[in-house]
């Protein structure tokens, strides 16, 4: 939770505390009367999953640094810091109303943005990284040869998900959990505009040719579609199953050869393909009749909700995590049905699964969010490889083409400082650094020609350590407000091996 509760004093305190009465008089003026932001981020539980630890009364009481967010600790007893906490906390009566008007209604358009010819800056375009600094809602963009810092632009509230490049790399579109989309030219270290999407969102994909993006939403349940060129509405999906069970869209994806949006429905045993060129389709629907055409929707009947996709780089097949969290589900995309289950126990994050060749054969591995393991997988017969023993459970896996190592951290339990780097052929760990002991290191990527290796210290006093990743020494430390993510244009848009997609 950030931004602030309102500017409003007030006058004396409740006898009764009513969190409800508090948060109109306090906070209403800044986050919304239905609590769905304005100034500030929405204030719903499914945002405030957001704060990770952090004490919710603590932030009420105290404010937040290098946030608008003040401190109410003088203003309100201990026992109205409570209400308010738990109104904030409490779900809402009803879903709200985010459709077309609404979503346009929020289109900003930067009025002194204006867009350049050429770069305004002389760097390797392609081997610009983006960097997430969740610490205080920012982005830096790095010269990925000097590791100069060209611009550092504020973010809306809570960035989720990875950044989106246009397919020339020159626009990046960045996403919140309040479902604001923010573009930015990178040519002209500029914000172009930004957009509310939904009330709370998940992720965002870009279509093959760069014309749309794709909005996953858990408030309201809806697919919003926008054009890339100036953010407006170009379609807002309802989710609805063919049982009439209305769901959330876990997860969207980008499947550029298929030419089309792969969706994870949170609450229905269906995954959805929706077209993003004219001659989708037609495709036949028992509820709606044949679609076809742009925006056209497919819907693959699964025996359970999948969650967390993992692509062959193909994109012929996927691997969904069950709801168990025991085991991972292979969908032949074009088929349209499960064809193998595999043993994943200890909630596989295949979202952070990646794929190499190793002796003449495709493999992808993933980590384990509650089991120190990484699972590698032969993804032509579907079997286990190898289960490779860590110092704990890891969220993020990166590798490179031309690398022959794996990096995986340890973000979860009293191992976290630490970072594995295992031999993509042997898939033995050969070396584990330890470069903050004591504090998360996590997420790592590449350069563009995979010389360099970026980590992050994520913690608010954090740093992006650049290591050689030939040698696997330390390079240079570059200062950083809670890192997390880090992009690199020329990885992502051509879908490097040994990049999540």
């Amino acid at each position: 939770m950030a931004g602030m509760f309102g500017l409003v004093a007030a006058s004396g305190a409740w006898a009764d505390p009513d969190g409800a009465g508090i948060y109109m008089d306090l906070c209403a003026s800044c986050h919304g009367e239905a609590r769905l932001g304005g100034i500030g981020p929405a204030l719903i539980p499914e945002a405030l999953g957001r704060l990770r630890g952090e004490s919710l009364s603590g932030i009420i009481a105290n404010g937040r640094v290098a946030t608008q967010m003040p401190a109410f600790a003088t203003t309100l007893s201990a026992e109205e810091v409570e209400a308010v906490a738990a109104y904030v906390s409490s779900p809402l009566a009803h879903i709200p109303d985010w459709g077309v008007a609404e979503i346009e209604a929020s289109r900003v358009m930067t009025e002194n943005y204006l867009p350049v010819q050429k770069p305004v800056f002389e760097a390797d375009l392609m081997n610009i990284t983006l960097v997430v600094e969740t610490g205080d809602h920012h982005v830096s963009v790095l010269n990925g040869d000097t590791f100069e810092v060209l611009d550092r632009f504020a973010t809306p509230f809570a960035v989720h998900g990875g950044p989106k490049f246009s397919p020339d790399g020159r626009y990046v579109f960045v996403m919140s959990r309040d479902g604001w989309v923010q573009k930015y030219d990178i040519w002209a270290l500029k914000e172009v505009g930004r957009i509310r999407a939904g009330v709370n969102s998940r992720n965002i994909a870009m279509s093959e040719d760069g014309r749309w993006l794709a909005v996953a939403n858990y408030l309201p349940h809806t697919l919003t579609i926008l054009s890339t060129e100036d953010l407006h509405v170009a379609s807002v999906r309802e989710i609805v199953a063919q049982d009439g069970q209305s769901s959330r869209v876990s997860a969207v994806y980008q499947a550029p050869q298929r030419r089309s949006f792969i969706l994870a429905l949170k609450d229905a045993p269906e995954i959805w393909e929706i077209g993003t060129s004219d001659d989708a389709g037609p495709f036949a629907d028992a509820k709606t009749g044949e679609e076809k055409g742009v925006f056209a929707r497919r819907r693959i009947v699964v025996d359970e909700p999948l969650d967390d996709f993992f692509f062959t780089p193909d994109y012929g097949k996927l691997i969904g995590a069950s709801r168990a969290g025991d085991r991972g589900v292979v969908v032949d995309l074009d088929a349209g049905k499960e064809i193998a289950e595999l043993p994943l126990p200890g909630m596989p994050h295949l979202g952070s699964g990646i794929s190499w060749q190793r002796a003449g054969h495709d493999v992808m591995a993933t980590p384990h969010l509650k089991e120190g393991k990484l699972s590698v997988i032969d993804t032509k017969d579907w079997s286990i490889v190898k289960v490779i023993e860590t110092l704990g459970p890891g969220f993020f896996l990166r590798s490179h083409e031309n690398s022959k190592y794996v990096w995986a951290d340890v973000f979860f339990g009293p191992n976290k400082d630490k970072m594995h780097v295992i031999d993509k052929e042997t898939l033995e760990i050969v070396k584990t650094l330890d470069p903050a002991p004591g504090k998360t290191v996590a997420h790592i990527e590449f350069t563009k020609t995979g010389k360099y290796a970026l980590v992050s210290i994520w913690e608010d006093d954090g740093a992006v350590i650049v290591y050689d990743a030939e040698t696997l020494e330390e390079v240079k430390r570059l200062p950083m407000r809670k890192p997390s993510g880090k992009y690199n244009v020329w990885n992502k848009i051509t879908f490097s091996d040994g990049t999540s997609h």
